[in-house]
């Protein structure tokens, strides 16, 4: 059986056994998130908050799935970035321009994310409270 390059032998084909793979290393990405980045677990406790509050503060379907949406989604991004410094500082620990970069433009994203989760937030909460 000869390598196909453009086929990497750590991809399934499929079927129910490709599910359960991809949900338990879905799980074991997770409980490395909250075990190694000190971000993501901050984040996830804001969001163990977050989440509940989102159904008070939201008077409608739309304003909740915006509210828990928005935490939803810093959550992955902070994911993400922990992907990219894990794959980064495993290339190497020494300075980098292009892994410097790589590691900011991570960051950016979880920033851009914060800010508009807040800015939703902020939102929601002066139309329901001051704009009632």
């Amino acid at each position: 059986m000869t390598h196909d390059p453009q086929h990497s032998p750590f991809k399934s084909t499929g079927g129910a056994r490709r599910i359960l793979n991809a949900l338990r290393y879905s799980w074991q990405g997770l409980k490395a998130a909250v075990q190694y980045e000190a971000a993501f677990r901050q984040e996830l406790a804001l969001a163990v908050l977050m989440i509940p509050a989102a159904f008070f503060l939201g008077r409608t379907t739309v304003e909740v799935f915006f509210l828990v949406g928005v935490v939803v989604m810093v959550l992955a991004a902070e994911l993400l970035n922990s992907a990219i410094e894990a794959l980064a500082d495993a290339l190497s620990v020494e300075r980098h321009p292009l892994l410097g970069r790589a590691k900011d433009l991570g960051s950016a994203a979880v920033m851009l994310l914060l800010i508009f989760a807040g800015t939703v937030w902020v939102g929601v909460a002066i139309s329901r409270f001051v704009m009632h």
